[in-house]
């Protein structure tokens, strides 16, 4: 190797590279457009394929010095750059990115709600008429509790809110992923667990009327359940969205329309996550809690459900690059 042709040849290279890092470390890397961002990960490739050759080569103290002071640079700006876009992606997602999913997808969304309401209407009209239905569908515990006692069974999580609100996360985010999972079987699966929820919901409500406990019942679930029932909704849409790929494809190969649809609702449950963690939180400390009045708690699930609704009905303006649709 021509040592001196070498040099001549990379040493704008070089240059180019250091004045682009001198502007991210001084003005930040989002001073750097797209494309210098892109140039300045080609070079800290190229200066440290350079400053390998340069120490095979043995090319003297002062050059690999050099060399490996852009490297270590390089390194630092191309991954905290690289952090600091992905982080970016995801602020973006669940601005833009999440709303404009779940507008594309409303109709399997609405389809699993249905599916949930009927479920939940006839266990109410059995509830009131067959005692023996109650018996099958609400556990034991909870029904002795309410005829018995007259109390309801929320009473328990006070006192132990952290540990309650984390299984409850655990708890919810295990149906919500269940109810994805169901979509394999052609969305049988999905269906079962949307319907036997909505059982469940509507034999306990059910209960809970014949009892005079339907107002307290339905303060501590209105807050929650502003956002979790959705949440449930929507892993429904996600698990029918695989269902619709594996049975009635369309126009697209089985394999072509499952990526499509998969890529739908992958994105459904990465949005669905942080709504079931932030109901796990009110599930937890807010919804249980004796000292705020029924009234509030009532006012404030309906103010969650107004935001979130407000929040798919999002307007789409923009794309992550930041660029007009």
């Amino acid at each position: 190797m021509n040592v001196e042709r070498w040099l001549i040849r990379q040493e704008p290279q070089w240059l180019e590279l250091e004045q682009l890092l001198n502007r991210a470390e001084t003005e930040g890397i989002q001073s750097l457009s797209a494309r210098e961002i892109c140039r300045l990960s080609q070079l800290y490739r190229l200066v440290s394929a350079d400053l390998a050759r340069a120490k095979t080569r043995r090319l003297g103290s002062s050059i690999i010095n050099y060399l490996q002071g852009l490297t270590l640079r390089g390194y630092s700006q191309v991954y905290q750059g690289q952090r600091s876009q992905d982080w970016r992606k995801i602020w973006w997602f669940l601005q833009r990115g999440f709303p404009a999913v779940v507008q594309q997808t409303w109709g399997y969304t609405a389809f699993a709600l249905g599916v949930f309401l009927v479920a939940a209407a006839i266990a109410w009209w059995y509830g009131w008429r067959d005692r023996q239905f109650l018996e099958l569908v609400v556990p034991s515990d909870i029904l002795s509790l309410v005829e018995e006692e007259g109390k309801l069974w929320m009473g328990s999580i006070v006192g132990v809110e952290p540990l309650a609100s984390s299984a409850i996360m655990t708890n919810n985010l295990s149906v919500a992923f269940a109810t994805l999972a169901g979509g394999i079987l052609g969305g049988l699966g999905t269906l079962y667990i949307l319907w036997n929820n909505g059982l469940h919901i509507g034999a306990i409500a059910a209960l809970v009327a014949q009892n005079n406990l339907e107002y307290p019942f339905w303060a501590f679930v209105s807050p929650h359940g502003a956002l979790e029932l959705p949440a449930i909704f929507l892993a429904g849409a996600a698990g029918l969205l695989l269902g619709q790929a594996i049975l009635l494809p369309g126009r697209y190969r089985r394999f072509s329309a499952l990526k499509r649809n998969g890529a739908l609702a992958a994105q459904l449950m990465f949005g669905i996550v942080p709504l079931l963690v932030i109901a796990g939180v009110i599930e937890g400390f807010w919804s249980p809690n004796p000292l705020i009045p029924n009234s509030v708690k009532y006012l404030s699930g309906l103010g969650l459900l107004a935001a979130l609704g407000f929040y798919f009905a999002w307007p789409l303006e923009r794309s992550p690059t930041g660029e007009g649709k």
